[in-house]
């Protein structure tokens, strides 16, 4: 009964080993099978993506993650098409802050004053914690904060290889399950459940719209002023005469 538990955690440690094994020989040992036109594309989105533009890399390596699952796609040259594309993305980034994100920012024009307390403090953020700070921030801001390239490329790479096999090993093991529970659900079902979504935001829209235009028109009337009804006639009322036998005051 003692022998179960180390007995079980040695089945695990030992099909644990045998994947990251399976893995990291097929990441050295490894050949592009598929088309070539989806790891262009795949390398394409991670590079536009780690330069700090708008791009669907991080869609682009989920779903190349799950067609290697299906067997359409090489799970390693996936990986490491995402990692080449990521790290060369962030030093394109880093480049365009470096040459001109500072000047940018810096420059006279509206909010200069704020611009200019910002860099000073992005400035101490980088130099007490420049580590975690490429890490967590796109590249052209550790352009701008002048991080020197001895620094930066090896925590741009740690940065692109963690993003590489952390998001493309996550969509290889877990996307199928997703992609069975959608298609056991239906087409029918998944419209609904969109449609459904879709109507709770229009409501929740439409309340906030209406809450809006409730206060912009209480704000609008003026303090102690009372509407009045159109057509309405003014009631006119008569001076208070004194009572009779009422002299006034003695």
């Amino acid at each position: 009964m003692r022998l179960a538990i180390p007995a079980r955690a040695f089945v695990g440690l030992a099909a644990i080993h045998l994947q990251f094994h399976h893995f990291f020989h097929h990441l050295f040992h490894h050949r592009f099978h598929g088309p070539p036109f989806d790891y262009v594309g795949l390398a394409f989105g991670a590079l536009v993506s780690s330069a700090g533009l708008p791009g669907p890399g991080e869609a682009l390596l989920i779903a190349g993650g799950i067609l290697a699952a299906a067997g359409r796609l090489d799970i390693a040259s996936v990986i490491a098409v995402a990692f080449v594309g990521a790290t060369a993305g962030g030093v394109v980034g880093w480049l365009v802050g470096l040459k001109a994100g500072r000047t940018m920012l810096s420059a006279p024009g509206p909010f200069q004053h704020a611009r200019l307390r910002a860099l000073k403090r992005g400035d101490r953020i980088f130099h007490r914690y420049v580590a975690i700070a490429v890490i967590l921030t796109p590249s052209w801001i550790a352009g701008i904060h002048r991080v020197r390239s001895r620094v930066y490329q090896p925590w741009n790479a740690l940065s692109a290889a963690m993003w590489a096999v952390g998001v493309g090993l996550a969509a290889y093991y877990v996307g199928p399950s997703v992609v069975d529970f959608l298609g056991d659900l239906g087409l029918v079902t998944l419209l609904i459940v969109v449609a459904v979504g879709v109507g709770v935001i229009v409501v929740t829209l439409l309340e906030h719209r209406r809450i809006r235009e409730r206060r912009r028109a209480a704000g609008s009337r003026a303090p102690g002023s009372a509407p009045e009804s159109e057509g309405a006639p003014l009631e006119r009322r008569s001076p208070v005469s004194p009572a009779p036998g009422d002299g006034g005051v003695s």
